[in-house]
């Protein structure tokens, strides 16, 4: 059976974060980091059960908390997206720190993105797996684009994102407007998968579209028929694991 190991690694800005190793029974394929969507954490049902059944496909994971989430410090309306992709280097450095060189990046929703555009910086990356992931990390802002009006007048504005009020700063704002990933897919140089669902309502398949379109070869588009955008059907994200597994598999071999 895999075993899990909670651990604490530095963040940006000074932050703690908290993060948990799913780590397989026997021999390891590879190490990944898996990167949550924007305001979720490192046991939302879409990083949680595709990392176990990840371990139990060989491959070790690592997935952890935003600063201010579960048990990270700081605070999250800090961060933005560039502390989103700088969290993700610094999990993959403790990874390293490990002898445990992450090999695999998965990222789901702004995740996703965030794993896009920091790719370039993970030398012994293999390959990269986005689901449900937006082409712009702007994208994000028509969560609460009724408050954007007084987001940009006030600096600030509580909204109510996944069940939870979190307060947006304009300097959240000004950071996913600045960022555009075109740049960073067209020169990936590694494989990559590309899954999304064509009833995902928060995120429309028009972005796995353009992701596909904008990466080079080799690339893989998979359809996650059926599923939600935070992927709450066990089932889905079994079946998700499963498609990452044998997808990554050659290049995880070739790595190692």
């Amino acid at each position: 059976m895999p075993a899990f190991e909670s651990v604490t690694f530095p963040g940006a800005n000074g932050t703690t974060l908290a993060g948990t190793l799913d780590i397989p029974d026997g021999g390891t394929l590879g190490w990944a980091v898996f990167c949550h969507g924007f305001a979720l954490g490192k046991n939302s049902a879409a990083a949680s059960r595709i990392s176990k059944a990840l371990s139990e496909q060989g491959i070790g994971v690592l997935r952890y908390d935003a600063a201010g989430l579960g048990r990270s410090t700081g605070t999250w309306e800090d961060g933005s997206f560039s502390t989103k992709v700088q969290d993700l280097l610094n999990a993959v450095d403790y990874l390293r720190s490990q002898g445990r060189p992450a090999t695999l990046l998965v990222g789901h929703s702004l995740g996703g993105a965030a794993a896009l555009a920091a790719a370039a910086m993970v030398p012994e990356l293999a390959a990269l797996v986005t689901i449900a992931a937006p082409f712009r990390p702007s994208h994000v802002l028509h969560l609460f684009e009724d408050e954007l009006e007084t987001i940009a007048r006030l600096g600030q504005a509580d909204v109510s994102l996944g069940g939870r009020t979190l307060t947006i700063r304009q300097e959240l704002v000004d950071d996913l407007l600045r960022h555009d990933l075109a740049e960073c897919i067209s020169g990936l140089g590694v494989p990559l998968l590309v899954m999304h669902s064509p009833q995902d309502k928060t995120v429309d398949v028009q972005n796995a579209d353009e992701i596909f379109r904008a990466a080079g070869s080799p690339r893989s588009f998979v359809s996650l028929e059926g599923a939600d955008h935070l992927m709450p059907d066990r089932e889905q994200t079994t079946r998700a694991a499963e498609v990452i597994a044998a997808w990554s598999r050659v290049y995880l071999r070739r790595a190692q």
